[in-house]
C-alpha cells in the first residue's frame, strides 16, 4: 500500500458486536475516494473480543491497522491513534455514531479546504435531556474559552498535519474534544463546521450519564482555571 494521505482513527471500546459491519461500510465508501487512506483501530481497555475482531479486519484489509492501548479512555485512544497516523490529513471519530456517508462528507470538505480544520456539528439529539445537557456544556465552553464553535464533542474531526499543536493533545478523557477546540481558537486555525442531522447509533446505548455530564462541566471549569494560572 502506498503512503496514505488520509488517516482515520477510531477508538474502540467493547464494540465487537458492530465493529465488523462498520469497518466494511467505511472501506466501501473510502475506496471510492481518489486518495490513499488508512483506518487505525484503537481497542482500549476492552472487556470483550473487540481487539480480536480488529485484528481479523486488519488481516482482511491492507488499509486497516490496529494500535491497541492497554488502558481505556477516549482521549488516550485518540492520541494513541494519531501518534501512529502517517497521513497528511488526520481524522478521529466515534465509530458507534459515524456513518460511512458522514465520514466521507467530512473528509471531502477537508480535501476541498486543505488548510482548514473540519468538524461535524450534530444539530439534533435523541432526547430532550441530551439536548439540554449538550446545550449547557456548549454554552459553558463558548463562554469560558471564547469559542465560536458549536458541538464541542462533535465528530468526525479532521485537520491537516500542519496544525502541529493538535498533534500534542494532552487529555486522556472526554475533555480532549474541548482541548482540541480551545487549541484551534488559540492558534487561530481556520475551522469549518459541517451540520449533521443523524441521531442513529450502530448498537448499544450511549455511556453518557448524569455523572459524565457533571464531570464534563467541572472538567471544563478546571481546564479554564488551569489556563489562567
Amino acid at each position: 500500500m502506498s503512503k496514505p494521505s488520509l488517516s482515520i482513527v477510531f477508538p474502540v471500546y467493547n464494540q465487537a458486536d458492530h465493529l465488523w459491519p462498520a469497518v466494511e461500510q467505511y472501506e466501501e465508501a473510502l475506496s471510492r475516494l481518489p486518495h490513499p487512506y488508512e483506518i487505525i483501530l484503537v481497542p482500549n481497555g476492552c472487556k470483550d473480543n473487540s481487539e480480536e475482531v480488529c485484528n481479523e479486519l486488519a488481516a482482511k484489509y491492507k488499509t486497516v491497522k490496529v494500535n491497541p492501548s492497554e488502558q481505556p479512555g477516549w482521549g488516550r485512544a485518540v492520541k494513541h491513534g494519531l501518534q501512529a497516523a502517517e497521513g497528511d490529513l488526520l481524522c478521529y471519530s466515534n465509530l458507534a455514531r459515524t456513518t460511512a456517508e458522514e465520514l466521507t462528507l467530512i473528509l471531502l470538505y477537508a480535501i476541498a479546504f486543505p488548510d482548514t480544520v473540519v468538524k461535524a456539528n450534530r444539530k439534533i439529539r435523541e432526547s430532550f435531556t441530551r439536548r439540554l445537557g449538550s446545550l449547557i456544556y456548549n454554552l459553558q465552553c463558548r463562554m469560558l474559552f471564547d469559542l465560536a464553535y458549536w458541538d464541542i464533542n462533535g465528530t468526525p474531526k479532521v485537520f491537516p498535519r500542519g496544525c502541529e499543536r493538535l498533534l500534542s493533545l494532552t487529555r486522556d478523557d472526554d475533555l480532549i474534544d474541548l482541548e482540541f477546540n480551545a487549541i484551534c481558537r488559540q492558534e487561530e486555525y481556520r475551522m469549518l463546521e459541517v451540520p449533521i442531522f443523524s441521531t442513529s447509533r450502530r448498537s448499544g446505548k450511549s455511556t453518557t450519564s448524569y455523572g459524565t455530564a457533571v464531570r464534563l462541566y467541572w472538567g471544563a471549569y478546571k481546564m479554564w482555571k488551569d489556563q489562567k494560572k
